[in-house]
């Protein structure tokens, strides 16, 4: 079974490694059952396949190197976060201005908008309502602890 230990070992060897790629950043570690490694990265600019090549490789040199699972096996899977996973990191925010939003709220509601200002404290959502003449727009700041998840719309 995994420790934070292990974790936290491969969570600075990533960050040190993508340090030398400013535009790319770690989101998340998670250590499964079976030492089942998953490692999402992010990009300011998107991720390449060749990014998550390049830190799998690394990472599994790491890992073997320094013996971090013994003697025992393990799996490993670097990949980008994904548009459809919720949003974690106010880098994320940032990155994702501009854009069309989903929050859920605490309580369920669902707000939907243009994502237009992203800060420490809270997100501002401009969101238009009627058509034509009858279009309006309103600015809703909520902040970051109303928030139970947002995800980016995609549109084509």
């Amino acid at each position: 079974m995994s420790t934070s230990s292990e974790q936290e070992k491969i969570e600075e060897f990533v960050n040190q490694f993508i340090s030398k790629q400013p535009d790319l950043f770690l989101i998340e570690v998670k250590i499964a059952a079976g030492n089942k490694v998953t490692v999402l990265i992010e990009g300011d600019k998107g991720v390449t396949i060749d990014n998550c090549t390049q830190v799998n490789k690394a990472l599994y040199k790491f890992i073997e190197e320094k013996g971090l699972f013994g003697d025992n096996n393990f799996s490993l899977e670097v990949s980008s976060f994904g548009v459809d996973r919720p949003l974690k990191m106010l880098r994320q925010y940032k990155k994702n201005l501009g854009r069309k939003v989903e929050v859920i709220m605490n309580d369920e509601t669902k707000i939907e908008g243009t994502l237009t200002d992203a800060n420490e404290e809270n997100i501002t959502i401009e969101e238009k309502t009627g058509k034509g003449n009858k279009m309006s727009t309103k600015k809703t700041t909520i902040s970051f602890n109303q928030i139970k998840h947002t995800t980016v719309l995609i549109t084509f």
